[in-house]
């Protein structure tokens, strides 16, 4: 079955710096894309960054510049690089994929498109 598992996150000051990766498996992640997004509470579950099965990649405005996903499809690994870290970056973080499903289609970086989801990672950035 698809799965995808999150690591990487942590506590940092901000300023600082977190590795974000995402492990993918049961599906051919070359053809798919895959998201990164992120929720903090009370707020709803925003994309920040995705990169499409042809390269392309997506950025929120809020994360340009600071932020860099990439993939590597031969360890099955997207990740999610966050630098000069933000206390408004403090979430939960989630890689998904649309993935092999009928009822989900990458159209654009935004929740709904994406079926398959992991259990997220806590990036807290203290000021």
């Amino acid at each position: 079955q698809v799965q995808l598992v999150e690591s990487g996150g942590g506590l940092v000051e901000v300023g600082g710096s977190l590795s974000l990766s995402c492990v993918v498996s049961g599906f051919a992640m070359d053809y798919y894309a895959i998201g990164w997004f992120r929720q903090a509470p009370g707020k709803e579950r925003e994309g920040v960054s995705c990169i499409r099965s042809n390269g392309e990649i997506y950025y929120t405005d809020s994360v340009k510049g600071r932020f860099t996903i990439s993939r590597d499809n031969a360890k099955k690994t997207v990740y999610l690089e966050m630098n000069n870290l933000k206390p408004e970056d403090t979430a939960i973080y989630y890689c998904a994929t649309d993935g092999p499903s009928q009822r989900h289609y990458y159209t654009a970086c935004v929740a709904p498109d994406f079926g398959f989801w992991g259990q997220g990672t806590q990036v807290t950035v203290s000021s």
